[in-house]
């Protein structure tokens, strides 16, 4: 029997105590057998049987309770579990109202927070709550007792100088106070300028924090200076240190020949990169070379990062902090320094590159037959944009088009295949801009993914899932190492969704894997073009579970893997890095690295994805409400993309711009919020503005600052 990552099965003892502490780290949640395997990582047979008999020990021990029918959870002395139960520690999500919620660690039920009782507590902060006694029919209430941890003190805004104070206003509406600053502390900062400050202090009788300014940003408005206002509200760095600066203009730019003689060479194999038009930095390519009549050789090649980034190096500490590379929509903020991003390791055309490379045999099935990986040297001969191969692809005409068409036709293949098998197909539209010289937008256009980008995609997604499946079989070691994993949903918030859904008049079959795959699959290409698509979109990535990275392999449910990990661009991302570092070291036999090490690493890398991509949505919204700027006055036809207490969101057709029509600037009607149906209802004249209607609506107001853009309804009427 061939022995499966963290199965323990050498260690009964540690491998029964593996099984107590997932029950121990949600106490109050119940856990079946299959729920209990996926968290420890295990997927082969045998161990999922022994964990099976396990659990059914510890239930007749006592030591497990069974809540219902293949359900268990920890039992727990009486007195602990009163305790347990008065106090939970949880992150604060905090709302423009002052309200808020705290999400608890356990992941169970939201505590509701009032305004009275956050203790000074802000967005995003680690709290402990005080729990109040559970009334009936209510939902679960608490106050904060203690900060544990603030997620920052450092926040971007507007300053407003008085002649004996001043002011700062945040630009992030979920910071619903203002910021004192004493005028010593204002570092030569003047009325309605754009400033980073820092909270000094908040002492309890105070209703306002102390702060000072660290950093005068510039005036409101201006492309750069909200730019780099939305980069500093997420603490990512404007610039590198001079010591990386210093670090990376001493590598050169020529490769030794000791290096390729040690490389296996690719150079005289055709190779391409297909990348969008305005791409600078280039970190995968496909090589391809027909081996017989019905079988090809494909490599998937990856700039060489590791090659040049060493770990302990000023380099290699920098891009650790920053974990990602930022793509705002007029700028890219790089993980690495440009003299290695847009030089010595992107692949350009006509130039001799290192890669680490993974190179497969496939028949016209898209079947593996072969693999290999390693570190190569190439030659790009073309660089490609995706429109261009997507017209070849079309007609067939165009340089390399018979490579290229066989490569759509072995990834159509892989895709057919992964869907078959449970991949669920997250494909949302892209908000896309063309802007002039100064950054203004001139054009809003949503980017489609066509079988151009489809192709890369699929032959990515092979690379990286086949390095995972290549350090899962190493049977004779238990290799640290990172993967890249999405768990299944929770089974509460996908019965929410599926209620949600119904009232909409869709449907979702969640009785097996595959069916909820393919009726996921379905239900998007049934609200294509609607108005209910983004939210629906919206709600159903939230009801899934985060991506994310870690060295515990559970899989990837979303994509319908079981092994997967990130391997294709170390230019952009520092897991790639690490991987590259990793499957290195085990091809050359080495010893597995530090578990708690890597750890540690993955959830700094996970958490700084997640402030990239908010800011990344952060300059799609200021970019909208800047287009929108001089359309004033203007017409428009949209979908009511969503409802509320407060509005009705509406999101113009073409360009994703989305407004609120305020309830309160309704006054032919009094409307209220029909929130199980998901619409507003006028309740004399019974008009509803429902998830989904066409409307016709007018620009009204737009705040830059806040990126939030007000419409009023045209004529008291929907769109036609």
């Amino acid at each position: 029997m061939r022995k499966k990552k963290n199965s323990g099965i050498g260690n009964p003892n540690t491998f029964v105590r593996n099984v107590i502490d997932v029950f121990k780290s949600s106490p109050y949640s119940g856990f079946n057998y299959k729920q209990v395997t996926a968290r420890l990582g295990i997927t082969d047979k045998a161990s999922k049987d022994l964990v099976k008999s396990i659990i059914e020990k510890l239930c007749n021990d006592g030591e497990l309770t069974q809540t219902k029918r293949g359900k268990y959870q920890i039992t727990g002395n009486k007195e602990e579990e009163k305790a347990l139960q008065t106090y939970v520690t949880g992150t604060v999500d905090m709302k423009q109202t002052g309200k808020a919620y705290v999400i608890p660690d356990d992941k169970s039920e939201d505590i509701f927070i009032a305004a009275i009782n956050t203790a000074h507590a802000l967005n995003g902060d680690k709290v402990k709550v005080f729990l109040f006694p559970r009334r009936k029919g209510k939902k679960t209430e608490g106050q904060v007792v203690e900060i544990l941890k603030r997620n920052k003190k450092q926040f971007v805004g507007t300053i407003e100088v008085s002649r004996n104070f001043s002011f700062l206003t945040p630009d992030n509406p979920s910071m619903p106070i203002d910021i004192f600053i004493p005028m010593s502390a204002l570092n030569g900062a003047r009325n309605g300028q754009k400033v980073i400050a820092r909270i000094t202090e908040w002492p309890p009788q105070s209703e306002n924090p102390f702060g000072e300014v660290i950093q005068v940003l510039g005036k409101p408005g201006d492309n750069d200076v909200e730019m780099d206002s939305i980069l500093a509200e997420f603490e990512f760095p404007l610039s590198f240190s001079s010591v990386t600066e210093n670090e990376a203009e001493k590598i050169p730019s020529r490769i030794e020949e000791k290096e390729i003689h040690d490389r296996k060479d690719f150079r005289e194999v055709l190779t391409f990169t297909i990348d969008p038009a305005d791409a600078k930095d280039f970190d995968d390519a496909l090589s391809f070379r027909k081996l017989t009549e019905s079988t090809w050789e494909v490599g998937i090649h990856i700039a060489d990062v590791s090659y040049f980034v060493k770990p302990g190096t000023a380099l290699d500490k920098e891009a650790f902090q920053r974990g990602t590379s930022v793509y705002l929509v007029d700028r890219v903020i790089p993980m690495l320094p440009e003299k290695l991003s847009n030089e010595v390791c992107s692949l350009k055309p006509d130039t001799d590159r290192l890669c680490f490379s993974a190179v497969f045999e496939l028949d016209e099935n898209a079947k593996v037959l072969d693999e290999w990986f390693g570190k190569t040297v190439i030659h790009s001969d073309r660089r490609f944009n995706y429109d261009e191969v997507q017209q070849i692809i079309e007609t067939g005409k165009g340089d390399y088009a018979g490579e290229i068409r066989i490569l759509d036709r072995l990834a159509k293949k892989l895709r057919e295949e992964r869907y078959k098998k449970g991949s669920i197909n997250f494909e949302t539209q892209e908000v896309r801009f063309k802007l002039d010289d100064n950054g203004k937008p001139l054009e809003i256009y949503l980017r489609e993914m066509k079988d151009s980008n489809k192709l890369i995609e699929d032959f990515m997604l092979l690379a990286n899932r086949k390095v995972a499946e290549w350090i899962d079989n190493k049977k004779d070691h238990e290799l640290t190492f990172v993967y890249r994993v999405h768990d299944k949903p929770v089974p509460e918030k996908l019965e929410t969704f599926t209620r949600f859904i119904s009232k909409l008049g869709y449907k979702l079959q969640i009785s097996t894997r595959k069916n909820l795959a393919q009726s996921f699959n379905s239900l998007f290409n049934q609200i294509k073009g609607k108005g209910e698509e983004n939210m629906i979109e919206t709600i159903a990535v939230r009801t899934m579970a985060k991506a994310f990275y870690t060295t515990t392999n559970i899989g990837h449910y979303g994509l319908g893997f079981q092994h997967y990990t990130h391997f294709t661009s170390p230019i952009r991302r520092y897991p790639d890095l690490m991987v590259h570092r990793l499957l290195f070291s085990y091809l050359h036999q080495g010893k597995s690295a530090s578990k708690e090490e890597y750890e540690v690493k993955c959830d700094h890398s996970s958490e700084m994805e997640r402030k990239a991509e908010s800011a990344e949505r952060m300059s799609v919204k200021f970019k909208q409400a800047e287009y929108m700027l001089d359309k004033i006055g203007e017409e428009f036809d949209g979908l009511i993309s969503g409802v509320s207490k407060w509005g009705i969101f509406v999101e113009i057709q073409g360009t994703k711009c989305e407004g609120m029509i305020r309830l309160r600037d309704l006054n032919d009607d009094y409307y209220y919020l029909d929130e199980e149906n998901y619409q507003v209802i006028g309740s004399r004249k019974g008009v509803t503005f429902k998830l989904g209607d066409p409307i016709r609506i007018r620009v009204k107001k737009i705040d830059i600052p806040r990126k939030q853009m007000d419409f009023a309804l045209v004529n008291g009427k929907r769109s036609l």
